[in-house]
């Protein structure tokens, strides 16, 4: 019975009308009480109460589907079948991961006593005796050279109440140097982790955001592919910049949804609560934009995390890159909710990326057509980025893909071998909201190798860099760095370079010369934004650094 109930729960969760509603519903309600036989069951339930709770019929059923969710880790079936459910992210099991330095180290400070070693990896325990001296305190470290106890054995004695993986971080943490050091040699040990499931340890079933707006689905889902160029023109509804408690609580909830997916994003993981905006665009979709902390950004253009947020449960992720008119975008739909509304929502988030960034030209990265990426292949990535009406410009990709749509005339049936997938992935995708601009990518490797020949023509190394600091502010007119917060100095000492090579600035006017000097102090200033807008607006800058106009 429980399994029939499942299976028709599954048949109907996409149909959207009152009979569904209350059919749904008394599913539900039977399946909350009712264990089911196999692992593989209440994963099935479990997807279905998170597309529910995305695609919520009504109130009652939403009402019904949150019960059921926060209380899933306390199934019996749940219970009963643990370890089988080990990292599915389901709450209630356990995640193995080797975490890059910046999450393990925030989940052993949020959850103490959560995260552990994976021990019965024998490659990762010989590298921790290699490196357990260098973290050690100085006693520890001869008492470990001089004895034979491996490293987690001694790490265990050391550790006193802490959990071995929380000893070996705040190690780690209390190491000379900056973050980038730390950060370096610890995803140079590579330790595989253990997370325990806790109250709120990261999970696929409580990640949630209240703050998010939300609809309840009364009509058919969006499953046509959309006129993109249309789609891109209509704004979203609102768009509002979270509080700093607000965007920290986005931040932690977008973190936790890729740790149970083994998932991670440099965006996310170095997210500033400071540059947080929520996008709305109705009926419940939202985008929600993460920057990241000043030490952390790129050089040129402004990098920024997004979670896809259907009535506050994620389904997706994005990261942007941005500059002038130009995005490079990598878009993410979670398993949950891949054959729904794909396009749909690809179209929405290039009109947020539109209207909040004032992006025109958007890009595809091979990585994210398949490229090194069987997901990608697997999916024909491809191919849903062209029939939205994105485009190769390598000619061999253009040859393929006429070779490709000519076999599909003939049979419909026809699809793309993996062997031709992964040939057209080598390429990037382009779709320019003006087609009679085509924009291409901007050449920004070749500003930066600009740049790098000039520190070599000065020498190089630190003298290079202050030659190139008195420089910049010789151009621009900036009489010395006080008043400058730690932020915009950071920006200032890295663009140096940038500005002493640019060719033809000292010809520019006074104003132009003055407003460089704000565009390199918005770069670090709170919100990467800024300086997106005032970069838009000094076109020159663009035609110097990139070699062509914007």
């Amino acid at each position: 019975m429980p399994a029939r109930d499942l299976r028709r729960l599954e048949r109907i969760r996409s149909t959207f009308d009152e009979s569904a509603a209350q059919a749904k519903l008394a599913l539900l309600r039977r399946l909350a009480t009712s264990p089911l036989t196999t692992a593989g069951q209440v994963e099935r339930l479990h997807e279905t109460l998170c597309f529910l709770r995305a695609y919520p019929d009504d109130a009652r059923l939403l009402a019904q589907v949150t019960r059921m969710l926060d209380r899933f880790d306390r199934r019996a079936d749940l219970v009963r079948h643990r370890e089988r459910l080990a990292d599915t992210g389901i709450a209630g099991t356990s995640i193995h991961y080797r975490f890059f330095w910046s999450t393990a180290r925030w989940l052993a400070t949020r959850w103490p006593g959560q995260l552990e070693l994976e021990r019965d990896d024998d490659e990762a325990n010989a590298q921790l005796d290699k490196v357990l001296p260098l973290v050690a305190p100085a006693v520890a470290a001869e008492w470990f050279n001089a004895g034979t106890l491996p490293a987690l054995p001694a790490i265990d004695v050391l550790r006193g109440r802490s959990s071995d993986a929380d000893w070996l971080v705040g190690q780690l943490a209390r190491m000379p140097g900056d973050g980038f050091t730390r950060e370096a040699f610890a995803d140079g040990i590579d330790a595989p982790f253990v997370l325990k499931p806790g109250r709120d340890t990261p999970s696929r079933t409580k990640a949630f955001f209240a703050a998010a707006p939300r609809a309840f689905q009364v009509t058919p889902l969006r499953r046509t592919r959309p006129d993109l160029r249309a789609a891109v023109t209509v704004p979203p509804r609102g768009v509002r910049p979270l509080s700093r408690p607000q965007g920290a609580a986005l931040i932690e909830l977008a973190r936790g949804a890729m740790i149970p997916r083994a998932r991670a994003q440099m965006a996310f993981e170095q997210a500033d609560a400071r540059d947080v905006r929520l996008v709305d665009d109705g009926d419940g979709l939202a985008f929600a934009f993460c920057g990241v902390i000043p030490e952390r950004r790129f050089l040129l253009p402004a990098l920024y995390g997004c979670l896809t947020l259907k009535n506050g449960v994620p389904m997706g992720y994005v990261q942007v890159e941005v500059i002038g008119p130009w995005a490079a975008v990598s878009f993410n739909t979670f398993d949950t909710f891949r054959g729904g509304e794909a396009g749909f929502v690809f179209g929405r988030l290039l009109s947020a990326i539109r209207h909040v960034f004032g992006a025109e030209s958007f890009s595809i990265e091979p990585y994210q057509l398949g490229q090194d990426n069987e997901e990608g292949i697997e999916s024909g990535a491809w191919w849903f980025y062209y029939k939205l009406g994105f485009r190769p410009r390598a000619a061999a990709a253009r040859r393929l893909a006429r070779r490709e749509a000519a076999l599909h005339r003939v049979n419909p049936l026809h699809r793309s071998s993996a062997r031709t997938l992964r040939a057209l992935a080598e390429h990037h995708l382009y779709f320019d909201l003006d087609p009679a601009r085509p924009r291409g990518l901007p050449p920004v490797q070749d500003a930066l190798s600009r740049a790098v020949r000039w520190l070599a023509r000065h020498g190089g190394g630190a003298a290079a860099e202050r030659r190139a600091d008195e420089a910049a502010r010789a151009v621009t007119g900036l009489r010395s760095l006080r008043g400058l917060d730690a932020g915009e100095r950071l920006a200032w000492r890295r663009w140096a370079p940038l500005v002493a090579s640019l060719p033809g600035v000292t010809r520019w006017s006074a104003a132009e010369r003055r407003e460089l000097a704000a565009i390199v102090r918005a770069k670090g200033r709170r919100q990467e934004l800024e300086f997106l807008l005032r970069f838009a607006a000094h076109p020159k800058l663009a035609r110097v650094l990139f070699g062509k106009a914007p």
